[in-house]
């Protein structure tokens, strides 16, 4: 089944092209070692409407599919899954502005994403609350016409960057659904109180993950997004489904970039006096390298068809996001095997790859829990 039309290739390629010529593999190696937010780029992909894709017409935005994004984080991830989120991950968040915010909400925010001034990390985490999203503990008391913010918010990429507005998932309630008590707020990174610790992580260094501590933060009560009690069907199930064709495209699109960097070495690497390609060992590696990475890719495109024309896909998502985070860290190993000791060096970009296949399994939900999800909707 052919996916891509015309139209959709030409885009594909033309991000592509952007990433080559405006940006460079070796800006994101240096942003990866320097631990650095790629600022510069971020706010030439805002210029290019990178940031108004999804957003919908009547909010200012190019009211673009769901298919359409999970091409542009493909593209964009040729040289590294971290890049693409900094630059494309703060869109998927915006989506909960339109479908929830108000209108004040979205003048506020909003408007300032589409323009690249502003960026949208999510913090759903805490330090008893990962997989188990509902079992959050921060909570929110409200006081006039403000809440109080106290507690912990573990694992939360990018709260430290230069205008970060965090999308956090508190506790409003005592109920007997612990989901139901869940309630999403709009938290500046510059409100007193707020104590944000950038983590020394294996991968996502230059978006940068971080652990928060609140301590009496108040936020207006006009910042909450959508009505109390809505954060987990916000936060845990539009959001995630999105996020999660979001980062499986990301995958296969690194996948991709491991497999040409290794074939390419391949090819120009010479031992025993000819090049290491001509080895069928390795010939045989790279062969299942591009057969997985494409698997994945097709994976992918059918959860983001399927989000894209409104159909349930709940089990498709989490198949793609299953195979292509496990695909990505299957084929970066090989890629550092087939590099050999220059692999294992920041210089030759496969070490950055496999940094982050490690993490692909674990961020926005575990293999574990796709495989959970899955076997759910097998039983239906």
């Amino acid at each position: 089944m052919n996916f891509l039309d015309e139209e959709r290739q030409a885009w594909k390629d033309s991000v592509r092209r952007w990433l080559d010529r405006d940006v460079g593999r070796e800006y994101v190696r240096k942003c990866d070692m320097d631990r650095a937010f790629p600022y510069e780029a971020y706010e030439k992909a805002a210029q290019l409407g990178f940031h108004r894709l999804l957003v919908p017409e009547a909010d200012g935005g190019d009211g673009g599919d769901v298919f359409s994004y999970a091409l542009m984080c493909e593209a964009l991830s040729a040289y590294g899954v971290d890049f693409s989120v900094a630059i494309a991950g703060g869109i998927f968040t915006a989506m909960n502005f339109s479908l929830h915010g108000t209108e004040d909400q979205k003048q506020r925010f909003l408007q300032p994403f589409m323009r690249g001034e502003v960026r949208f990390p999510i913090s759903m985490s805490e330090p008893g609350a990962g997989s188990d999203v509902a079992n959050v503990q921060t909570r929110a008391e409200a006081d006039g016409d403000h809440y109080v913010l106290n507690g912990q918010k573990l694992w939360c990429s990018g709260a430290a960057n230069r205008g970060a507005v965090i999308l956090m998932l508190v506790r409003t309630a005592q109920t007997p659904d612990k989901r139901d008590g869940l309630s999403v707020f709009i938290v500046p990174n510059d409100l007193p109180g707020l104590t944000i610790r950038p983590l020394q992580t294996l991968a996502r260094r230059s978006v940068v993950t971080t652990e928060i501590f609140l301590d009496n933060v108040r936020v207006p009560a006009s910042n909450m997004l959508g009505a109390p009690g809505e954060g987990f069907k916000i936060i845990a199930g539009e959001h995630l489904a999105l996020e999660r064709v979001a980062v499986a495209a990301s995958y296969v699109g690194n996948a991709q970039g491991a497999v040409d960097d290794a074939l390419a070495y391949a090819k120009q690497r010479v031992q025993f006096g000819k090049p290491i390609f001509d080895f069928q060992v390795i010939r045989h590696m790279l062969a299942d390298m591009q057969t997985q990475t494409d698997a994945a890719r097709l994976l992918t495109y059918r959860a983001a068809d399927l989000a894209a024309r409104g159909l349930p896909c709940r089990k498709e998502v989490a198949m793609a996001k299953l195979f292509a985070s496990e695909t990505l860290q299957t084929v970066s190993r090989q890629a550092v095997q087939i590099f050999g000791g220059l692999g294992t060096t920041p210089e030759a970009d496969v070490e950055r790859y496999f940094r982050e296949g490690m993490q692909a399994t674990i961020g926005g939900g575990t293999s574990q829990i796709q495989r959970t999800i899955i076997a759910q909707e097998l039983r239906v």
